[in-house]
């Protein structure tokens, strides 16, 4: 898998995993502050957007994962 595969998935599994956690009447359901953290993740994902940058993205290349089109 290439770095943007990787960072898509990566994204989409925490945004999944913390709705679950932050939805009532979910069965993992545990507080509402972690709709705090889906918003960070979209925030992110919106400002890589436009400047190119992530966090991931940066560990993954140290880590030696082949870059794709946008990373």
């Amino acid at each position: 898998m290439t770095i943007d595969r990787i960072v898509l998935a990566f994204a989409g599994f925490m945004i999944l995993l913390s709705l679950g956690l932050g939805v009532q009447g979910c069965p993992i359901f545990h507080n509402e502050n972690w709709l705090w953290f889906t918003a960070f993740i979209g925030l992110n994902l919106l400002q890589s957007a436009f400047t190119g940058f992530c966090p991931l993205a940066t560990i993954l290349k140290k880590m030696g994962k082949k870059s794709g089109a946008a990373f």
